[in-house]
């Protein structure tokens, strides 16, 4: 099955297969707004991308134990679940070390730039955005290109303000266009696209 990353509340979720790692996105809430659980096929051990809201929805997605949940930004629409997906799953709680203390559900591990999350034999590296203190996700594919989970920032909706007037910098300026965002809101799109979209080049 061809991965589309187009997904909307109510409907199936979309499944990309990659080499190590399995990404399941699903839209839930008003927003509304995506989650992502990452599967290591190696080990079976999961972490999901902001239990954003409809816990028994992601429950029923995790169908099991969960290893972390990582917040990627402050804002309520992105851990409205949070606290019913982790007690029943016994995932450990990650964010943001700037938004950990607005997050109404204690932070059990804080992520700071260059951090790294091990999901079984796959590695993810926290990536602190510019902006409204988000925290980004690179999974750096062995057998493939780079993968981002870029929560509000690059997403396809921005509800909580402007984004910085380049958004590329720092870290992501040396991603290369192949890149594969997946954002919070809205559909995935790649590095390539969006510095084109914005302007910018790498």
């Amino acid at each position: 099955m061809n991965y589309h990353g187009s997904v909307h509340v109510g409907g199936a979720p979309a499944v990309h297969e990659l080499a190590q790692l399995i990404v399941t996105k699903l839209a839930v809430g008003p927003a509304p707004t995506n989650c992502y659980l990452l599967r290591d096929r190696a080990t079976g051990e999961q972490l999901l991308v902001d239990a954003a809201d409809a816990a028994p929805t992601l429950i029923r997605l995790v169908n099991g134990s969960l290893a972390a949940i990582v917040t990627t930004d402050r804002h309520r629409d992105h851990w409205r679940a949070l606290a019913e997906v982790a007690a029943a799953t016994g995932a450990v709680t990650m964010a943001g070390a700037d938004a950990a203390g607005a997050i109404e559900v204690p932070t059990e591990t804080t992520l700071r730039d260059g951090d790294e999350i091990r999901i079984g034999r796959s590695v993810l590296t926290a990536v602190h955005l510019a902006g409204d203190a988000p925290v980004a996700l690179l999974y750096d594919d062995p057998k493939g290109h780079p993968h981002l989970f870029t929560g509000d920032r690059l997403s396809g909706k921005e509800p909580h303000g402007p984004a910085p007037a380049d958004p590329m910098a720092g870290r992501l300026a040396g991603l290369p266009d192949e890149t594969w965002v997946y954002p919070a809101h809205g559909d995935d799109s790649t590095l390539g696209a969006e510095r084109s979209r914005r302007g910018l080049r790498a």
